[in-house]
């Protein structure tokens, strides 16, 4: 069966595709559009398609339009009402109406498509889908959804038992912890349904002031949903523009509701394990992207395990939507493999980019050795190499590399991307070293998607990667799944005695990561990066003009 999952309605448009139950490849459309989130989530933009994710999807298989049985769009327009509370009823309609029109706008875009073969997913059913049907657990698994909104919902509690979805629990609009966490990143001064990450990084600078307020406006019910009353941010801290000057209050009122949001998520995990009594708990949704929160549910939930979607957010209800018809047809599917499930390019391939660009190159003998050693002499390193991520972190395919040693790297990183110095960078370790550095989070844990409490014997040794707060987002690394990776942390630790190093996508602020050999070149070519090791070959910014 082949079924290609598309995402398109609100932010970060994405392809998957799905062959006889195979994640054969998922993208991002910001990837080849290099537009940041692909496009704004207004509803002038719901008729915007990833079009070139979705043919690089079926480039990938060898598949043309009218080989696809199935094509998955995470969105059903027959669920959303009229007229409901929390929706902008002057342009709502709109929305609807693209979305009900994507199978002709699909067919439009891949020629050859028959768009009675286009299915509606509903928006939290994909997200369920993406993470429930995705997880490496063997056997049934409890599901945790929460964003922004779907058609007429911000949440969806449930289990898979046999690949089958059961909902328990949903939280109707207005009510949304995701919509909530937005308008509090826009009075922070930051782009909402983007930068909500910032506002977890501010939440470490100062206590929570304000969580008896946040206490009262917003908490769990007992049927597994929650409220959220309205809050007046202006009388806790003065509105914030894009360049205005960041202060304690505003500090204080971040972590004022990251506090309240990890309680109230934890709430809600209680009550989905005393419903379902499983071992394992899988989640996915924009607000599972929050892995300050994800810690918290790991370390004081009730469940064993806890496993999040890579692509969280929105860009991964394409997976979702594409393995939940896989589901309903009985097929059996594989488990997600990993993230990188993006594009590649062969050796040749990336010679040729760099003999066009007439820069000189070289080919060491291992450039996993090369790497190491220029880490180890202080350099940063613009990283290439393989399939790229799915998803927005960065996971040793994509991403700049430093030195954790040294305290200054954190500012000197943040100055090379143009980003806020306020936010952390992440370490990168082996993952049979992890648990001699970190604590609490989750071991291993290969996606970033959790924070882990760096031991005091190590802090001092690893500064650059220690938030303020004494905590750092590892990435475990296995050598049998990332041998090339494996083999620059290897090497680095022999020269420096520090089996981590710094890793943090390879871009600058308000631009995707890097995806194609010529990104990775412009790239390397604005910012003030040493070296670039991409594929097999390395570039010194000493040897750009040939």
């Amino acid at each position: 069966m082949r079924v290609l999952g598309i995402n398109a309605i609100f932010h970060d448009p994405a392809a998957a595709l799905v062959v006889d139950g195979e994640i054969v490849a998922a993208a991002e459309e910001e990837r080849f559009s290099r537009r940041k989130h692909g496009k704004r989530p207004v509803p002038f933009s719901a008729w915007e398609l990833p079009e070139q994710a979705a043919r690089w999807c079926l480039k990938r298989a060898g598949l043309e339009p009218g080989d696809l049985d199935a094509v998955a769009y995470s969105y059903d327009p027959n669920l959303v009402e009229p007229g409901q509370q929390g929706l902008d009823e002057r342009w709502e309609d709109l929305r609807t109406q693209y979305a009900r029109r994507a199978p002709y706008f699909l067919a439009n875009a891949l020629p050859g498509l028959d768009p009675d073969v286009v299915r509606f997913v509903p928006h939290h059913v994909a997200h369920a889908g993406s993470t429930g049907l995705a997880a490496p657990f063997d056997g049934d698994c409890a599901v945790l959804v929460s964003d922004g909104r779907g058609e007429c919902a911000s949440h969806l509690a449930g289990s898979y038992r046999g690949h089958r979805l059961e909902t328990f629990a949903t939280q109707r609009l207005p009510h949304s912890i995701g919509l909530m966490y937005e308008e509090l990143t826009e009075h922070l001064g930051f782009l909402r349904s983007s930068d909500e990450y910032k506002v977890m990084a501010l939440a470490s600078y100062a206590k929570p002031v304000h969580l008896d307020l946040m206490r009262e406006q917003f908490y769990a019910t007992e049927d597994g949903g929650f409220v959220v009353n309205p809050i007046d941010w202006t009388t806790l801290a003065k509105r914030r523009s894009a360049d205005g000057e960041m202060t304690q209050e505003h500090a204080e009122l971040a972590a004022s509701v990251q506090v309240r949001v990890e309680e109230v998520l934890l709430d809600l995990v209680r009550w989905l394990h005393e419903r379902t009594g499983q071992r394992w708990l899988t989640m996915a949704g924009g607000v599972a992207l929050n892995c300050v929160a994800n810690t918290r549910i790991f370390a004081e939930g009730p469940f064993e395990d806890v496993w999040v979607q890579p692509a969280a957010g929105d860009a991964g209800t394409a997976l979702g939507a594409a393995l939940h018809v896989v589901a309903e047809a009985n097929e059996p599917a594989v488990a997600m493999p990993g993230a990188d499930l993006g594009r590649e390019w062969t050796d040749e391939e990336i010679r040729g980019y760099l003999d066009r660009a007439k820069i000189r190159y070289s080919e060491p003998d291992d450039v996993a050795v090369e790497v190491a050693k220029a880490l180890a002499d202080d350099q940063v390193v613009a990283w290439f190499q393989g399939r790229s991520e799915y998803g927005p972190r960065a996971l040793g395919r994509r991403s700049l590399l430093a030195n954790p040693g040294f305290a200054e790297n954190l500012q000197r990183l943040n100055e090379v991307k143009g980003r806020e110095q306020f936010r952390p960078i992440a370490p990168m370790v082996l993952a049979d070293r992890a648990a001699e550095m970190f604590d609490r989070g989750p071991i291993p844990s290969p996606y970033m998607l959790f924070v882990h409490d760096v031991r005091p014997e190590w802090k001092d040794r690893i500064p650059a990667v220690v938030h303020v707060d004494g905590t750092a987002r590892a990435q475990t690394v296995d050598p049998a799944r990332e041998p090339l990776v494996a083999r620059v942390l290897a090497e680095f630790d022999r020269l420096t005695g520090l089996p981590v190093v710094v890793n943090t996508s390879l871009n600058t602020a308000g631009r995707p990561m890097v995806d194609d050999p010529r990104d990775a070149l412009e790239c390397f070519g604005s910012a003030p990066v040493d070296l670039l090791a991409i594929g097999p070959y390395v570039v010194r910014r000493s040897g750009l003009a040939a």
